[in-house]
Parts: C-alpha cells; structure tokens; sequence
C-alpha cells in the first residue's frame, strides 16, 4: 500500500495541535482540505485515525500507533531527498539560490551574466524563499543558497558568505498619518499594527516585527501574509505597517506605499546562507564574489548599505560549517 507522505505530515500536524483548525493554519492549508485528506487516509488504510469533537481532534489507538512511527518515516525520507539533491547539485550545472521579496533587485542580471563568465556551462535557478521554513529550504537540500537579510544571530547557526549590512526601512500605506515624514524613530511605531509573516517563519517573523528592539513590548498583528505580494497589499490597504530591507523601496516604486528610514532600528546583515556543516563549493564561492562586485556598486550609487570588500571578504562559517 502506497501513502503520500503529505498525508502523514498532515497525521503528525493535526496530532500535535489537537485541533484541526489549529493544524491547518500551520499547514498553509484550508480546515476543509485538511479534513478531507485525513478522511482519505482513513478510507485508504480502513481504520478510524482521529475522535472529533467540539474541543478537537484525539488520535485513536491507530491513529497513535501511526503518528509514532511518522516522524520517523518522515525524517528517513527527508534525508533520503537532501541526499539526492546534494549529490545532483555537486554534480555540476545548476547553483539554486533563494531569494527574499525585495532582494531579487540585489540578484539583478549583472550578477546572473558574472556567475556564468566565471563558470561557463553553470545556470542559477532563482526560487523565492519560503515563509512557512526558517532555512528557506537549506535545510531539506532544495536550494543551495539563500540570500538573506539576517539578524547576528543567524550568522552563529548558518555558514555564510558575507556580502554587507543594508538599513532596515518601515513601510506603510500613502495615506498613513506618518507617511509625509521623512524619517521615524522605532518608538513611534511599536503601538502601530504590523503586517506579519507566518508563525511557521519562527526567527524571521520575530526579526521583522522588530522584536530585538522592542525590549519585550507586545506586537499588535493587523494582518499576516504568506508572500512577498500579499505583504505589500496589505500594507497598501492599511492593515498594518511593516519592516522591510531598504531595497524594498526599489523593488515597490508604487504610489500607495510609503518607504521610511527609521532611527533606532539596527541594520541587517546581508549574505548568502547555507546549511550547517555543508562545505563552500567552487559555485558557490564564483556566485558570492559576483554578488560583492554587484552589490558594492550598487550601494555605492544607492546608499543605505555597506559592502563587504572584495579583498578583505571571506566566507564565514563562524562555527557553523
């Protein structure tokens, strides 16, 4: 009998929350599908997995016994993937690199064409980051780099490759009663409803929210988006402001949104991540310095960033790789 791994992870899920509409809200899945699938499951194996009732979802002594061992299968199989795609990736041909919303301005085409120049028969295949993973895919060997906008922090659990520091801006919708302001204080913004990413997206969401300045203040969620688009209209619409790199005043040239420098808010730490004890390959190192050269030229013309110079960058693992 075949079972669609999907299938057990939306098992363990509704197992762990105990309830199906906190399953499917972690899940990125409506309550209606989810029901659906985990019925499937349950006509495909001709066994009751779950007891519904008002207050949630309790496994059988099946369903139980099943989830016990899903975690196990799920992770034989994960690793099983992260395997395959290592070796294709190592293979040659294709360097697959994330990128955030507004960063795919700091991936522009020059750094394309200076990559392939520096490994003929190379391509990059661009994806952007998901918000329902903290390692935006590192983790399961689905990209090899994602470049990132990153707290400290994330320099001490992922090798990277440092590329610079970019502003972190505040955005709001065109009518917002501080959008005519040329510059705000973080203070100014902390009783303000914020536009926020999943709960899924762990350390970023808490990044984005300002967390690390806000010195244990509560956050006042308006709205929370799943991608970069639905962030941005939301914003626009008025449901909330947001935090965002200084690049996303480039990458969103629309009337109206309002992209500010705020005081009192530290920079982000621009690089290309990867995953934990995986070794720096001569793509990799090829794709970074066309990243440094583009991006230096770039910030020099822009402002709001530094980069790292070429001569004096290396790539970091800072205990991580």
């Amino acid at each position: 009998m075949d079972v669609d791994t999907r299938m057990l992870r939306y098992l363990t899920a509704v197992a762990e929350e105990g309830q199906l509409t906190a399953a499917a809200a972690r899940l990125g899945v409506s309550q209606p599908t989810l029901t659906r699938q985990v019925r499937a499951l349950e006509r495909q194996l001709g066994v009751e997995l779950f007891r519904r009732s008002r207050t949630g979802a309790v496994p059988t002594a099946a369903g139980a016994e099943l989830v016990a061992r899903a975690a196990e299968l799920l992770a034989g199989w994960e690793g099983a993937l992260r395997a395959t795609r290592l070796a294709a990736a190592e293979a040659g041909g294709e360097l697959r690199v994330g990128f955030e919303g507004s960063t795919i301005n700091l991936l522009g085409r020059a750094v394309v064409k200076d990559f392939t120049r520096r490994m003929p028969g190379w391509r990059v295949r661009l994806r952007q980051n998901d918000w329902f993973d903290e390692s935006s895919g590192l983790a399961s060997g689905e990209l090899d780099l994602a470049l990132w906008h990153a707290p400290a922090s994330m320099a001490e659990r992922y090798a990277h490759a440092p590329l610079g520091t970019e502003e972190r801006w505040v955005v709001l919708a065109a009518d917002h009663r501080l959008a005519a302001r040329t510059a705000l204080d973080a203070a100014e913004l902390w009783d303000e409803p914020f536009v926020a990413i999943p709960e899924q997206a762990g350390v970023w969401r808490e990044y984005w929210l300002g967390a690390p300045e806000r010195g244990g203040r509560p956050v006042r969620i308006g709205a929370v988006a799943h991608n970069a688009d639905e962030w941005m209209a939301a914003v626009a619409c008025g449901q909330g402001v947001g935090f965002a790199p200084r690049a996303v005043g480039r990458w969103a040239s629309r009337p109206d949104v309002r992209c500010l420098p705020v005081r009192g808010l530290g920079p982000s730490l621009v690089g290309l991540f990867r995953a934990p004890g995986r070794a720096e390959t001569p793509a990799m190192a090829a794709f970074a310095e066309s990243c440094r050269l583009h991006l230096e030229v770039q910030f020099r013309a822009t402002g709001g960033g530094r980069s790292v110079p070429e001569a004096g960058a290396q790539t970091s693992a800072n205990g991580a790789g």
